[in-house]
């Protein structure tokens, strides 16, 4: 169930980022609006407009991406950081143990 978890936070974060993202699609469709003007065609408003919306998404996914990445490493450091402390204490109490031992 964990990794359905995972799966749905980044599924929230992609839709997320990608639907909070319109700069490239509202810059596409400014510049579409004059070219489309002089060559009296609708074809620059598709191209620009869907670039641009492509850029958002894609945008998007790479925040996404590099977010769950940082959030993976902080996991793994956390990780990390209690197996070296647990190593640590393990090691602590064998050698009380065995300072007990000799006397």
């Amino acid at each position: 169930m964990g990794g359905e978890e995972k799966q749905k936070d980044l599924q929230d974060c992609t839709v997320a980022n990608a639907l909070g993202t319109w700069v490239f699609s509202v810059a596409g469709a400014l510049l579409a609006i004059p070219v489309g003007i002089k060559r009296k065609s609708l074809g620059p408003l598709v191209f620009f407009g869907t670039t641009g919306t492509m850029l958002d998404i894609i945008m998007g996914i790479t925040a996404c991406e590099r977010e769950h990445a940082e959030r993976q490493m902080q996991l793994l450091e956390a990780q990390n950081l209690a197996t070296t402390s647990a190593e640590d204490h393990n090691l602590a109490s064998d050698t009380v143990f065995v300072e007990f031992e000799k006397e």
